[in-house]
C-alpha cells in the first residue's frame, strides 16, 4: 500500500515555503503522493473546514519544481466551479513540466454558498462534473474537435500540450452516486471519513460497478497526534491495507509538528512501496 500525505494548506498568512519543505521531506521519507485541497471563495474563514488558501494547481507547479519523484494531486478540485478548458490547459501543462507526476482529483463540491458566490450553478454540478471529465479526456487524447456536450463543446481548435501517457483522474466521495461516478470515470478513488470496515463495504460496491475498468482504491485519514498514538495509527493503516486499500493519504494536522508526525508514521507503518 502506498502512503501519501495531505499537505496543510488551511492557514492564512503561513509561510508558503513551508509547503515546499514538507513536500521535499515527504519525498525523502518515501511517500508516494502529496495532495492539496481546493476552495475558491468559501463562506467562512480558511481552517479545518475550508482548506486551500493557496490555489492548488499553481502551487503544484511550484512544488513539482522543488522535488523530483513525489506525485502531486488535488484532493479535490471542485471542477464545476471552474472552466474545464482552462483546467485542461493547466493540468496538461503541469503534466509536461513535472515529468508526468500529476493526478487530477475532482469533486462536485458541497457548499451551495460557495457556488453562489462565484456564480456557478449548484444544482447541475454533478452532471457538469461528468461532462467536464469527458471533455478533459477528449482534449488530452485527441487535441481537436468536435466535442458536443450539454454545457461544454467546441467545433474547431487545437489543444496542446497533449499529455504523453495518461493523466490519472481521481474522484472522491463515499455515497452511492460518488462511487458510480468513480466506476464510470475515475482511474483512482479516494474515500474519506471511513473506518476499515466501511471502506471494505464501499469498495465492494465500487468493484461491482467497474466492469472491465480498473480503479485504484484508497482513502484518507487525519492524525493530529498525540505522538504516542503512532502505533495505533499504523495498525489502522494495516487494517485499511487488509481491507483492500492500495493507497492511504494522511493529513498530519497543524504545520507545527507536521514533520514530526509524518516522520513517525512513515517509520511505524508498512513501507510505502512494500
Amino acid at each position: 500500500m502506498k502512503l501519501q500525505v495531505v499537505l496543510p494548506n488551511e492557514t492564512t498568512g503561513a509561510e508558503p515555503r513551508r509547503l515546499a519543505d514538507l513536500a521535499r521531506q515527504a519525498e525523502a521519507l518515501g511517500y508516494d503522493t502529496a495532495w492539496l485541497p481546493d476552495h475558491i471563495l468559501p463562506p467562512g474563514e480558511y481552517g479545518p473546514v475550508y482548506g486551500g488558501v493557496l490555489e492548488p494547481l499553481v502551487t503544484m507547479g511550484w512544488l513539482a519544481a522543488a522535488t523530483s519523484r513525489i506525485r502531486f494531486g488535488t484532493s479535490v478540485l471542485v471542477l464545476p466551479m471552474r472552466g474545464p478548458f482552462v483546467v485542461a490547459k493547466q493540468v496538461a501543462t503541469l503534466h509536461e513540466l513535472s515529468g508526468g507526476r500529476i493526478t487530477l482529483g475532482v469533486g462536485i463540491g458541497w457548499d451551495e454558498r460557495e457556488f453562489t458566490a462565484v456564480g456557478a450553478d449548484f444544482r447541475s454540478r454533478a452532471a457538469r462534473t461528468d461532462e467536464a471529465i469527458a471533455l478533459l479526456r477528449h482534449l488530452f487524447r485527441f487535441g481537436r474537435g468536435p466535442f458536443e456536450g450539454r454545457w461544454y463543446g467546441f467545433g474547431t481548435g487545437v489543444f496542446e500540450p497533449r499529455p504523453e501517457g495518461v493523466v490519472p483522474v481521481m474522484t472522491g466521495g463515499v455515497t452511492d452516486a460518488a462511487l458510480r461516478r468513480a466506476a464510470r470515470y475515475a482511474d483512482v478513488w479516494q474515500g474519506v471519513g471511513l473506518d476499515p470496515t466501511a471502506f471494505r463495504e464501499r469498495l465492494a460496491y465500487l468493484r461491482a460497478r467497474t466492469g472491465d475498468r480498473t480503479v485504484s482504491p484508497g482513502t484518507r485519514i487525519d492524525w493530529h497526534g498525540p505522538d504516542r498514538a503512532v502505533g495505533e495509527v499504523a495498525r489502522t493503516a494495516d487494517a485499511f491495507r487488509d481491507a483492500g486499500a492500495e493507497h492511504l493519504a494522511v493529513h498530519f494536522g497543524d504545520p507545527d509538528g507536521y514533520t514530526r508526525r509524518m516522520t513517525a508514521f512513515a517509520r511505524a507503518a508498512r513501507p510505502p512501496n512494500g
